[in-house]
């Protein structure tokens, strides 16, 4: 077979898979069939339990190729750490999209990230000191463990954080549902109007809690998943307290002004803790630090002097 034929078989070969990866990469960019179809359902929120992920569920070719590795990696991490429940609940009390395994394929990026950037090194220090190749090749191994426990320090973080930004939101919320209800509103009507017009994550609350309603689950059941799926005992009581008002038909309005004052109180309260914590810690740079610094340019006069009229 002569050169000209086998290179116009390779550049046939070339031009077929350029063809294969141009057309994957036009269907890619088509809109998802939930993009086609959530403009069509106006009765239900974007940000509710029906909208889309945020993640791109695009398959990549390193996807395709590493992912079932990956994902065995990732069930081997959950044999070992265990706490599926833990994690489950803590991806709830996020609101986050993801499921168990999905975290534990993130856990084991971010130890693939760690060990790569670890091995990097390792690597330059091996080629000039052989003897080091087995402490380095344990301190890789180390920094992917480090790697998938930081995933889940963050987690807990970032669950920690939305808490706090929900238990801020809270009074506002709650004084306009009591105004809502008060002017003469059900609970339900109430709430889509107040998670319609805020902006946030006990607003997204609400508004999976409305789309669950919406979708045929009962007011009440709707309302105990809130109080079960939260981590603050304020949301929990919050969410009794309309399933109680839905069931029995009590007044709302004054339960609703009492929890925003209680938990205005509670934060007035934690904020003057933090502020006596942080005077003790304000303390700490000018007993080491100031102080110091001006004995010394007080007495390193004195002693230079000493010295110099001291026979």
């Amino acid at each position: 077979m002569s050169p000209a034929v086998v290179g116009a078989l390779l550049g046939a070969v070339a031009g077929g898979a350029l063809l294969v990866v141009l057309h994957r990469l036009l269907a890619l960019r088509g809109p998802r069939l939930e993009q086609r179809v959530l403009p069509y359902l106006r009765d239900l929120p974007v940000h509710g339990a029906l909208a889309p992920p945020e993640t791109d569920r695009r398959v990549s070719a390193a996807r395709a190729v590493f992912g079932p590795w990956v994902g065995r990696v990732a069930d081997a991490v959950e044999q070992v750490l265990g706490g599926a429940d833990s994690v489950r609940r803590r991806l709830d009390r996020l609101g986050s999209p993801m499921t168990v395994h999905d975290f534990r394929v993130a856990q084991v990026t971010w130890g693939l990230i760690a060990f790569a950037g670890t091995a990097a090194v390792a690597t330059l220090v091996s080629i000039r000191s052989p003897e080091r190749a087995v402490p380095m090749l344990l301190a890789c191994l180390l920094a992917f463990a480090f790697g998938v426990l930081l995933r889940e320090n963050r987690l807990t973080a970032d669950v920690r954080r939305r808490e706090e930004r929900m238990l801020a939101e809270f009074p506002t919320v709650a004084e306009l549902l009591a105004l809502a209800v008060a002017a003469g509103e059900g609970p339900v009507q109430a709430t889509a109007r107040v998670a319609a017009r805020t902006d946030g994550e006990l607003a997204r609350e609400l508004e999976r809690v409305l789309a669950a309603v919406r979708t045929g689950t009962p007011v009440t059941r709707a309302l105990d998943d809130l109080a079960v799926r939260t981590g603050l005992p304020v949301l929990a009581r919050f969410a009794e307290g309309l399933a109680v008002a839905i069931e029995r038909g009590t007044p709302l309005a004054d339960v609703l002004h009492a929890q925003a004052a209680d938990v205005r109180e509670a934060r007035r309260r934690a904020l003057i803790e933090s502020g006596a914590r942080r005077e003790v810690l304000m303390m700490a740079p000018v007993v080491f630090l100031v102080l110091p610094t001006v004995v010394f340019f007080v007495f390193f006069p004195g002693v230079v002097g000493l010295r110099l009229f001291t026979p």
